[in-house]
């Protein structure tokens, strides 16, 4: 009996665990910038830069 399946099975799984967790933290990266845009005064230097030039 060859142990291919369970190796590959591993594999998967690390992959959409990995994958689960990136997106996550993606997300709630979105979620922090919009929060901190609708409380931060200043707002984005970067976006402020381009308004004046």
């Amino acid at each position: 009996m060859t142990h291919l399946p369970y190796v590959a099975a591993s594999y998967g799984l690390a992959l959409l665990v990995g994958v689960a967790f990136a997106a996550d933290a993606w997300l709630r990266m979105r979620r922090a910038a919009r929060r901190l845009e609708a409380i931060d005064p200043r707002g984005d230097p970067r976006r402020n830069r381009k308004r004046a030039g």
